[in-house]
């Protein structure tokens, strides 16, 4: 079964609490984040893959419904609100549900299974059309210091996120590489099966692990933690690959 990366944004905290609690008892659902406004939401999805966001209407500064129309990406909303005149509003701004509150957990699942639904089709279509997600290439132009440097996907070890920008490390190059990018836009060019996220600062390339000591992957003596919130995945991947 597909997992859907999700955050959910509520100005109320209680509110935040109980999708939080629906969240973490759904078994294809895994929860990235929880953020009191629209603008925590902006900076998290810079940050992170996320595919389904749940997202309160009514919120201060900016409501949901605006800043839904500054989404971009694969992200999908399902909304939830208290006020049920945003019903059809929400459905023009291509919301897959529209959760009314309050509302039970049987309710919030059969919105959750609908956008699981949808994942699972598209998915389903792009290989029927040959389609995939992330284009084999060998190597990746990136801006550092005015200058578009040219980088052999086989060089690379493993990037490092630092807020606006990150840091690449390759191999036979003491010095990184800096770059005016975001840890989620860089890891969405690069080729699916040899790079994992495994920490919300830290890509690395799966074939330059040296070894793995409890819960942190070691590449060429740097120790980099494998997170809660990735390890299932990268549990899954050594699984596959152990003899």
């Amino acid at each position: 079964m597909k997992e859907l990366n999700c955050i959910v944004v509520d100005d109320e905290p209680m509110a935040l609490d109980l999708i939080e609690s629906y969240v973490l008892k759904t078994p294809f659902l895994k929860l990235a984040g929880k953020c009191n406004n629209a603008f925590e939401a902006m900076q998290l999805l810079k940050e992170e893959n996320i595919d389904l966001i749940f997202m309160d209407i009514q919120m201060p500064d900016l409501n949901g419904l605006d800043f839904s129309r500054t989404l971009k990406g694969k992200a999908r909303l399902i909304f939830t609100t208290a006020f049920d005149q945003y019903a059809i509003e929400g459905y023009k701004v291509d919301a897959l549900d529209y959760l009314l509150k309050p509302f039970d957990y049987t309710e919030f699942l059969a919105a959750a299974s609908k956008a699981l639904d949808w994942y699972q089709i598209t998915e389903r279509n792009n290989q029927d059309s040959g389609g995939e997600r992330k284009p084999a290439k060998e190597y990746l132009f990136v801006r550092s210091e005015y200058r578009q440097l040219k980088i052999r996907i086989d060089d690379i070890l493993y990037f490092e996120g630092l807020k606006d920008y990150i840091k690449i490390y390759l191999k036979d190059q003491q010095k990184p590489i800096l770059t005016l990018k975001s840890l989620k836009s860089i890891f969405e060019e690069l080729p699916e099966k040899r790079f994992m996220r495994i920490h919300r600062s830290f890509v690395i390339a799966l074939d330059k692990i040296d070894e793995i000591e409890r819960n942190q992957v070691v590449i060429q003596g740097k120790r980099i933690t494998v997170s809660e919130s990735y390890r299932d995945d990268f549990q899954e991947y050594i699984s596959k690959n152990s003899f």
